[in-house]
């Protein structure tokens, strides 16, 4: 896939933050995208920005959504970006509701997805990357379920390449874990959560943190992914603004 034009790529989550920058770093590079997200004004912004961006307003989580698109569009790439932001608290101070709420929408998305993506299926050499979180190796201590769930999506990617593998439909699936970042909603809660539970200041923890990872870098390293040969992909890859490593 050196070559996009032509080729489709639909972007879940792609209004905002990280998938805002994945989503025009594949208009830049010739794709049609498809940018779906919940906020219609989001979308409207990240169109203007570029002609080569469809807008699609849905919930990620709707499993007609995911259907309904995908087989509207078969798209050679599927990005998966979306997610709920966490409720930020310890332990001792969430609810079954609160803890559970990356649960009930980042897992359910990947899960959605990906399970539509082998049932309809993709057409064949479509590339799968879904973005999880460094939380999912490092853990989280203040954000619930959040970590949990963010590796359960790993393990969701996994088991889907092994089920494409087994039924020879020929799509390759790719995790990455991005590092907490302050150029998205997520990631400035944790930033704000984590510097309060440390006692330091916003721009102390930053600090401590190094370069941050932008969008522009985020796009720039889905976009290398897509591009690299299927036979050279890890399964995982953690992401900084130094770029990607390799996960064992």
């Amino acid at each position: 896939m050196t070559d996009l034009s032509g080729t489709t790529a639909l972007v879940v989550g792609g209004g905002r933050g990280l998938g805002r920058g994945i989503a025009l770093a594949f208009a830049d590079a010739k794709a049609s995208v498809v940018a779906v997200a919940r906020t219609g004004r989001d979308l409207d912004e990240l169109a203007a920005a570029s002609g080569r961006i469809r807008a699609e307003t849905a919930d990620a989580t709707d499993p007609e959504a995911a259907w309904r698109l995908l087989d509207r569009y078969e798209p050679g790439v599927l990005v998966l970006v979306a997610g709920a932001g966490p409720v930020m608290r310890p332990l001792q101070h969430q609810t079954w509701e609160t803890f559970s709420a990356n649960w009930n929408a980042d897992v359910k998305i990947a899960f959605t997805w990906l399970r539509e993506a082998l049932l309809q299926p993709l057409p064949p050499g479509s590339r799968i990357v879904v973005v999880s979180s460094g939380a999912a190796i490092g853990g989280s201590p203040a954000s619930g379920g959040y970590a949990g769930a963010k590796a359960a999506q790993r393990f969701i990617a996994g088991y889907a390449q092994d089920e494409s593998d087994r039924a020879g439909l020929a799509l390759t699936v790719t995790t990455v874990l991005p590092k907490i970042t302050p150029f998205g909603e997520v990631g400035r809660r944790g930033i704000r959560a984590y510097a309060a539970r440390n006692g330091e200041t916003e721009d102390a923890f930053l600090q401590r943190l190094g370069d941050p990872l932008t969008p522009e870098q985020a796009g720039s390293a889905v976009l290398g992914l897509v591009r690299t040969d299927p036979e050279a992909l890890a399964a995982g890859y953690m992401l900084t603004a130094a770029g990607l490593a390799e996960l064992p």
